[in-house]
């Protein structure tokens, strides 16, 4: 069964930096897109970014300018790095990954990692 593994999370002054790694906990035969969503306390989970397998980007409107998402393909990892956090950044964050786990899976799935808290303190 594969999952996805993430990791980098933590607690970090408002202004700082984290980075988040996610990757799938065995080899994978394809990857469509990859992202982060977060759930904060009480709230629904939201998007945070995502990206394609050719490196197209997209962003929620409140991480624009300071959160960037990339891939390495070869590893097939995904990464978040967050700049300038600020409080309202809490949450859990969750890996996404659209993947066909092996050569006999007829479809790409929906995989989700098990959370990494993202902790900011004002």
């Amino acid at each position: 069964q594969v999952q996805l593994v993430e990791s980098g999370g933590g607690l970090v002054q408002a202004g700082g930096s984290l980075r988040l790694s996610c990757a799938p906990s065995k080899n994978i035969y394809s990857i469509n897109a990859m992202g982060w969503y977060r759930q904060a306390p009480g709230k629904q989970r939201d998007l945070v970014a995502t990206i394609t397998s050719g490196g197209s980007t997209n962003y929620a409107d409140s991480v624009k300018g300071r959160f960037t998402i990339t891939r390495d393909n070869a590893k097939n990892t995904v990464y978040l790095q967050m700049n300038s956090l600020k409080p309202e950044d809490t949450a859990v964050y969750y890996c996404n990954a659209n993947l066909r786990p092996s050569w006999v899976t007829k479809s790409h799935t929906d995989y989700w990692g098990q959370g990494t808290q993202v902790t900011v303190s004002s």
